[in-house]
């Protein structure tokens, strides 16, 4: 039971709610009885989630993830210092791609089996978080 004291356009009312049952509650206004009825709280709607193939999505860093298998992709988050190939360059398996320095020292990223050089995803001096490509190829 609780009891609350109101003035409303300086009338004074005593309120006591004795019970609460489903949604009628059982209220005395200044010692007459009454049967309220509570109307439910409107829940807000939960979103609706869309779930849509991702082809290319942003990294934290702003490069793209491009699902491809021939990407070089950074092992580790860091930040580019060099890029030791071009665009079009034939490499083979073992050759020294990118240089990444990752917490105050400098990994040479090698390529994993020879092809061609088809995109460059970084520069000098840019961050990059892990799994992000570095280097396409063909």
């Amino acid at each position: 039971m609780k009891e609350y004291k109101y003035t409303i356009n300086g009338n004074k009312y005593e309120i006591t709610i004795d019970e609460i049952v489903d949604n009628i509650a059982s209220i005395k206004v200044n010692g007459e009885d009454y049967k309220v009825e509570i109307e439910p709280e409107v829940k807000p709607e939960k979103p609706k989630v869309v779930v849509r193939p991702v082809v290319q999505q942003p990294s934290p860093s702003g490069n793209r993830r491009i699902i491809n298998q021939d990407a070089l992709k950074a092992p580790l988050p860091g930040v580019i210092k060099d890029v030791k190939v071009n665009v079009g360059d034939e490499i083979k398996e073992g050759d020294t791609l990118v240089v990444l320095e990752a917490m105050k020292m400098a990994n040479n990223l090698d390529a994993e089996k020879s092809g061609k050089v088809k995109a460059i995803c970084v520069q000098p001096g840019q961050s990059v978080m892990e799994g992000d490509d570095l280097v396409i190829m063909e």
